[in-house]
């Protein structure tokens, strides 16, 4: 638990050799968060570039009157386990994750700094590069399209509507990091945090910010690899860190969609047809329970009685769509009951 202090704002910079850009984003928090109720918690990631002995001698100035925390790390642990550091030596009511390449503007992060603290709704915002017309430099055409397809994934298997899941600039409020238990070290720490948050039943919101890239040659350490990377942690997040309730409804839901793909076309077909279905299934049983997507199954078996062949087929999608909206309406129903576990 946090102890009672006069922190509003945590700042966690996670740093690895980063010494070209250090002492201008210094001089940018001194510009939008020079407060003595802000603490910026730098966390030296191993770096090796001389980035240490700068971010000591800025520590050393003592021309700010926000609280300096400096954490040095060994050895190069990743992004993640920097992140993880931060926050558990942050007091603030609030926690802003910055980046210290500069890609992204610092004064972004005071615009989402005072809405968040001005509307007690909001408990997450992410900033997102591909919102609104501000600024933007980015040549790096592979990066971006492995971004934008993982938060289409991401989307798609958490039921939102975000952009871009892997922007490094973020802010929540600490009711939200009390809920959550981070544990990726490296670049997929992204995905990990939005899918705690989304699992909280917390509302991200998004804010459009500006983004210059920086070459390979300035630095840059992420990859298309690690865009790459993050499909696994999409996939281990949401089939794999789950209840044993819900892998139950995903082994259920899989197993009797892909009996229903069986019922479909021959040969090989048949084969894909199973493969599709196994796929639907292992998502509905993400959001529903086994109650619920029961409905589903049964009235996808009333939808088989009807007709023949194509007529079949016709009836079979039209039956489970309509038993997608019977186990909504039902899961909606309950959700504040005694029985929302269930259902």
């Amino acid at each position: 638990m946090r102890r009672e202090n006069n922190i509003k704002l945590s700042i966690i910079i996670p740093v690895f050799n980063e010494k070209n850009f250090l002492t201008k984003l210094f001089q940018e928090i001194k510009l939008y968060f020079d407060d003595s109720k802000n603490e910026v918690i730098f966390i030296d990631d191993g770096s090796t570039d001389g980035s240490t002995k700068i971010l000591k001698e800025l520590k050393e100035t003592k021309d700010y009157q926000f609280l300096f925390k400096f954490i040095k790390l060994d050895i190069n642990s990743g992004k993640g386990k920097a992140i993880q550091t931060g926050i558990k030596n942050s007091e603030g009511e609030f926690i802003l994750l910055q980046d210290a390449d500069l890609e992204l503007d610092t004064r972004d992060a005071r615009e989402m700094y005072d809405m968040i603290k001005n509307n007690s709704e909001i408990k997450c915002i992410f900033g997102s590069r591909y919102l609104s017309g501000k600024l933007k430099k980015n040549n790096y055409f592979f990066n971006s399209l492995i971004g934008k397809i993982n938060s289409l994934v991401f989307n798609i298997f958490f039921a939102q509507s975000l952009s871009d899941v892997h922007c490094g600039l973020k802010i929540i409020h600490r009711n939200v990091v009390e809920k959550i238990n981070l544990t990726v070290n490296d670049f997929g720490i992204e995905i990990d945090l939005a899918s705690q948050i989304v699992r909280n039943n917390f509302y991200i919101y998004e804010f459009g910010v500006s983004y210059f890239f920086r070459s390979k040659a300035q630095g840059k350490k992420i990859t298309w690899i690690d865009g790459l990377k993050s499909f696994y942690y999409l996939i281990k997040s949401r089939f794999f860190d789950n209840s044993v309730s819900t892998n139950l409804s995903i082994l259920y839901s899989s197993i009797y969609m892909a009996f229903v793909g069986s019922h479909f076309g021959m040969g090989l077909g048949n084969t894909i047809f199973i493969i599709i279905f196994f796929i639907i299934g292992s998502v509905i049983g993400i959001h529903f329970k086994i109650l619920t997507s029961s409905l589903i199954f049964f009235c996808i078996f009333i939808g088989s009685l009807f007709s023949k062949g194509n007529g079949t087929t016709f009836a079979v999608i039209l039956f489970f769509i309509l038993g997608i909206f019977a186990a909504r309406s039902v899961k909606q129903y309950f959700l504040k009951t005694k029985f929302n576990q269930y259902l």
